[in-house]
């Protein structure tokens, strides 16, 4: 994937922040960015991480979007008010963080809204890294539509009934039996957060349901291995999973 375009081919994009139909009929921002081209191309719902709605997340949507595909990354903390992404975050986790409905229906919003538009080729996939990750499961078990799914360190798919809340009332992994569609994961072995362990059970609730899933799993790396603004980027296990 990485530098397999040809030089002599135009290259171009359109990225803006948007507003579209999401929860509870509300207007809800979301970074949108798509090729300029006379191709049908699919779409990618890039959930935010915890972070927030962040700059890296805009870089990310940008990125996917040089290699072909139309992003809509929603402002699921948009309730929490607005500021810096860090602010309006740590707003979000004194409130207890998104509720997992709400960020539900901001998906399906940019769902619709990306397979609505002219240059769709109506296929869409969802991906999320953290608690993006979690939501990417939750969604693609949860969400009808979907075509893939990637979950990038999802920390709490896996969850005991003690760490449950209103905003997180079921464990995604419990919704396993309504996956129909492929899982791409991308975890570190030294995570905490989803732990070697978590994802082992994961990958093994996945096998006795049956799922067509694909897991690369990275030694020498843990949490965040895609975030090159952050001491935990590992540039040889992120290129590799991105590619």
């Amino acid at each position: 994937m990485w530098n397999n375009f040809n030089t002599g081919d135009y290259s171009g994009m359109i990225a803006e922040t948007i507003a579209f139909k999401g929860h509870d009929g509300k207007q809800v921002r979301a970074y949108y960015s798509h090729p300029i081209t006379n191709k049908l191309t699919p779409g990618i719902v890039l959930i935010p991480h915890m972070p927030g709605w962040d700059e890296w997340c805009r870089e990310t949507s940008r990125r996917f979007t040089e290699h072909g595909y139309s992003v809509m990354c929603p402002d699921i903390y948009q309730d929490a008010g607005t500021g810096t992404p860090s602010e309006v975050a740590m707003k979000c986790r004194e409130a207890g963080g998104a509720y997992d409905s709400t960020v539900m229906a901001d998906t399906a919003g940019c769902l619709d809204f990306l397979k609505g538009q002219p240059q769709s080729n109506g296929k869409v996939g969802v991906i999320g890294m953290c608690s993006g990750g979690r939501h990417a499961f939750l969604a693609a078990c949860t969400v009808p539509g979907f075509d893939a799914v990637v979950d990038c360190w999802g920390g709490g798919v896996v969850a005991p009934k003690e760490s449950l809340s209103p905003q997180r009332p079921v464990a995604p992994i419990d919704y396993t039996e309504q996956l129909q569609i492929p899982l791409l994961g991308i975890f570190g072995n030294e995570d905490f957060s989803p732990t070697k362990e978590d994802v082992n059970v994961l990958e093994e609730r996945l096998k006795a349901c049956g799922k067509d899933y694909e897991f690369h799993r990275y030694e020498g790396a843990g949490h965040g291995i895609w975030y090159y603004d952050k001491p935990m980027y590992r540039q040889e296990q992120a290129m590799d999973s991105f590619n």
